[in-house]
């Protein structure tokens, strides 16, 4: 009787859902057109209201099928959903500071390697557990960490890499798995904004020894919130579970009860014998798990994975082949060797030889509802939040600094349809015509006048 009430709540709910998502005209100009966003239809909200009706509000049967479909996926062995990734990203470097990895374990004081330029949840983590955060620059073709500027930043105190494959496209793994290699760092992948993106032919998250993973609406699939850890490691994923769980010893799933055998037959430091295991602690932890409810969409975004990709990289290819006669006003990304990235967006780094500012065309594009995004928090040593942070900058940031003032990314993901780019397109030419129009008209005009509708100043 109740799997025929369930069909039944599933016809209604798929007639809804479809009826909601009709397709709706795209009129330009007056359509928003998103840097990014959720991608669904009735198979998520179905699974989501499947989940409600279990009234299992904790992790359970879906929790589960997602972690051992993006383990798969990722090519890994253990996985460990979270509530988001940022807290997956607390929880990988938290996990570091194990005493069960003895002399490995991250201590106050020591350092981590990593960018200033990114977003700041990749960086916190260092701060909360007293660790030293040191800079690196970036590359100005992938906008990653520079690589080969890493050995020189390594001391004595660095014990890890911290690093995230800057919007969907990989680091030099190659280069940076050598080093870690060579000085005993462990190795964090931040890959948050790179699912799906592939490294020598093995996906990224798959190199460190820890990766992360976020699964906000902005990101390659949603849960709306929720994000992923990922280890090849038993002892890792061990301490993961530990850190996520409230920092308990036990490590029963949710439900279960004496997994180990041994609940009231052990010894644990001061506590007397026996004492039970589901309460013995041996990290100061969290409570960061995410629900089944959340879960169940992510089951169903896991089956559309493989096509968000494909259309993410067509829709990057599309904009960079039609951009590509604006050579002269921007630099393009340029996919990391060895790399097939799974691009978040499409970043523009205007040149200083440039007849406008970032400014300029980002008013221009937003103006004209396309949304526009900076390469997060820019350097992040000049945000507010920073300046009584302790941390090393090794060299010199410029290359983070030009990224701060003249980058800008637009969208490619899945829900921007062809209208939509022709759109976004159009008025990249529209900017580009009139901007090099007025440009050669002020060269005709008397040197008394002060500036150019481009905002840049002549006569000087």
């Amino acid at each position: 009787m109740e799997k025929e009430i369930r069909k039944k709540i599933h016809l209604l709910v798929r007639s809804l859902i479809k009826r909601r998502l009709a397709k709706q005209r795209f009129v330009p100009g007056t359509s928003p057109v998103h840097y990014s966003g959720r991608v669904y239809d009735e198979k998520e909200v179905i699974n989501l209201v499947d989940a409600s009706l279990d009234f299992w509000l904790t992790a359970g049967r879906f929790a589960e099928e997602f972690e051992r479909k993006l383990a798969k996926f990722i090519g890994v062995r253990f996985c460990l959903l979270t509530n988001s990734g940022s807290s997956a990203n607390l929880l990988a470097l938290s996990a570091l500071t194990s005493p069960l990895l003895k002399e490995r374990r991250l201590k106050p004081g020591d350092e981590v390697i990593t960018t200033a330029c990114g977003f700041p949840t990749t960086l916190n983590p260092m701060l909360q557990n007293n660790l030293i955060p040191v800079f690196v620059d970036i590359d100005l073709k992938t906008y990653n960490i520079d690589a080969k500027k890493i050995e020189r930043a390594i001391s004595k105190k660095t014990k890890a890499i911290f690093l995230a494959h800057t919007l969907g496209n990989p680091a030099n793994l190659l280069l940076i798995k050598k080093m870690a290699e060579k000085y005993h760092l462990w190795v964090i992948e931040d890959n948050c904004d790179a699912l799906g993106a592939q490294y020598s032919g093995k996906h990224t998250g798959s190199f460190g020894d820890i990766a992360t993973f976020s699964f906000y609406p902005a990101h390659h699939i949603t849960m709306g919130e929720g994000g992923a850890v990922v280890t090849d490691n038993p002892q890792l994923r061990r301490i993961l579970l530990s850190f996520r769980d409230w920092g308990r010893d036990c490590f029963c799933d949710p439900g279960k009860d004496n997994t180990c055998g041994r609940r009231f037959g052990q010894k644990f430091a001061k506590l007397p014998f026996g004492y039970d295991h589901k309460y013995v602690y041996s990290h100061i932890g969290y409570n960061l798990k995410a629900t089944d409810m959340q879960a169940s969409i992510g089951v169903a975004q896991m089956d559309k994975l493989p096509s968000f990709i494909k259309m993410r990289r067509e829709n990057f290819q599309r904009l960079r082949d039609h951009l590509d006669k604006y050579r002269r006003f921007f630099h393009f990304v340029e996919a990391a060797a060895h790399s097939q990235p799974s691009w978040f967006g499409f970043p523009l780094l205007i040149k200083k030889s440039a007849p406008f500012s970032r400014g300029e065309i980002v008013s221009y594009l937003e103006q004209r509802k396309i949304a526009t995004r900076m390469l997060f928090g820019g350097n992040l040593t000049k945000q507010p939040a920073y300046k009584d942070s302790k941390y090393r900058i090794a060299g010199s940031l410029k290359n983070t600094d030009l990224v701060m003032n003249d980058l800008f990314w637009i969208g490619v993901y899945p829900g921007l349809d062809s209208d939509q780019l022709s759109y976004v397109l159009s008025a990249f030419d529209d900017f580009l015509k009139q901007c090099t129009q007025k440009k050669k008209d002020i060269h005709r005009v008397p040197a008394t006048s002060s500036s150019c509708p481009c905002g840049e100043a002549i006569g000087q």
